[in-house]
């Protein structure tokens, strides 16, 4: 969101006090930001980041629209600090490289920790001959040992490369659409329908640059490590490339063209880009509202002030991942399979646990797999392989859990 700010903003003057009155030889003293009233009406002060701003110990942002209370610039010293010493740059370090460890813990625990549960949970999807659904975490933990048994752990991490270039190309393509095209790579704060239409359909056309990668990373994901080859890092973008064009891989006759792909992939990117935004916001507000109140009933401590300046964010990006993988479970099973058939993949057999199965499906388009997957399989045949759902949730709310239990112990002993 952009900052209110008004047009002739200046960040440095405001944090020195009354810059521009000070002439060249210095005769006129410095403001305090008790006297800069006129400015107190439109200036909105946000929960900072620990970290940010160099805040005298002790001190706490206001909470979201309580404002700062006003102290002079030139008062007394520094209160010494609890521990006996002056809080310097190492309390500053310690509350970046908190953060930086919170943020990388989070990014980790996504995209690696959780890769086994990803690779599961779209081999269940696309397997057409399963017997067994594994809804529940239970027959998912027994049949990923099956695999790391016979297979070895690169069974369960493979693919995993292929997803963080789909991730690097889908940011890309935004960037460089949302600097060609007017369509806003972010939503301002006085927003408006024509900007929301075109912020997503400003996201519409990241899925379609996407979407040939996305299919080849999906196929090395799902792919057996019984009949697969040492592929390179760069397979997905050879493999995306040669999608695009017609050449590479030779596929079956069954290959959906990519056009008929684009409208469920499209679909699906952009509701889980809206459920997804719609609850982060929803959370967010509620555990600002929460903080708030804390604030306003009790003193709060400086270790309780700086996890409530992290820790909401990345509760409410958990819990907005988590919606909006739920709710979108039936047609991610939907688009997987549209994206595997004809492509001559062979995935292992996730009732067994060993042996391998081809995928030759033969859906006409996404209402035909829609139909056909109600008839033959059920509606619980939308969610094979759920129970890798609620383990990859579990892993990642623990290790949010411990990383803020390791956090409250560093910030203690430094105070």
């Amino acid at each position: 969101m952009h900052p209110r700010r008004p047009d002739g903003f200046d960040g440095l003057g405001y944090r020195s006090g009354a810059r521009d009155e000070q002439g060249f030889g210095g005769a006129v003293p410095a403001r305090s930001f008790s006297s800069a009233s006129d400015l107190s009406h439109w200036v909105t002060t946000p929960p900072d980041i620990p970290g940010s701003r160099n805040l005298h110990w002790g001190e706490k942002s206001p909470p979201y629209g309580v404002p700062a209370p006003s102290t002079p610039l030139e008062g007394p010293a520094e209160e010494p600090f609890p521990g006996g010493g002056v809080p310097g740059q190492s309390s500053e370090q310690l509350n970046r490289f908190a953060g930086f460890g919170i943020g990388l813990a989070s990014l980790f625990t996504e995209n690696v920790l959780a890769h086994p549960c990803i690779v599961l949970r779209r081999q269940c999807q696309v397997n057409y001959h399963a017997r067994h659904y594994h809804l529940t975490p239970f027959t998912v933990i027994n049949i990923m040992y099956s695999f790391n048994k016979t297979q070895g752990p690169r069974a369960l991490w493979k693919g995993m490369g292929s997803t963080f270039i789909v991730q690097g190309v889908t940011l890309g393509a935004e960037g460089i659409i949302s600097e060609f095209t007017p369509l806003p790579r972010e939503i301002s704060h006085k927003w408006n329908p024509k900007q929301i239409g075109e912020h997503l359909l400003l996201k519409s056309l990241t899925y379609i640059v996407a979407m040939p990668f996305y299919s080849a990373s999906l196929i090395e994901t799902v792919q057996s490590e019984i009949i697969r080859d040492n592929t390179g890092i760069l397979e997905c973008i050879k493999e995306g490339i040669g999608r695009v064009i017609g050449l590479g891989v030779p596929h079956s006759k069954r290959l959906l063209p990519l056009l008929s792909l684009i409208f469920p992939t499209v679909l699906h990117g952009v509701l889980h880009y809206i459920i997804s935004s719609v609850i982060q916001k929803i959370v967010l507000l509620i555990l600002k509202r929460k903080t708030y109140n804390s604030h306003l009933a009790e003193s709060t401590s400086p270790v309780q002030s700086m996890l409530d300046a992290y820790f909401p964010e990345l509760i409410a990006n958990f819990a907005a991942s988590l919606c909006s993988d739920v709710i979108l479970y039936p047609l991610e099973t939907v688009l997987h399979r549209l994206h595997i058939q004809g492509t001559r993949t062979i995935i292992d057999n996730t009732d067994l646990g060993y042996e391998v199965l081809p995928i030759n499906t033969q859906y006409e388009g996404m209402r035909d797999c829609i139909n056909t997957i109600r008839q033959e399989e059920g509606m619980l045949g939308f969610y094979k392989g759920f129970g890798a759902v609620v383990i990859q949730y579990t892993l990642h709310a623990a290790v949010l859990q411990i990383t803020k239990i390791i956090y409250s112990t560093l910030l203690q002993n430094s105070v």
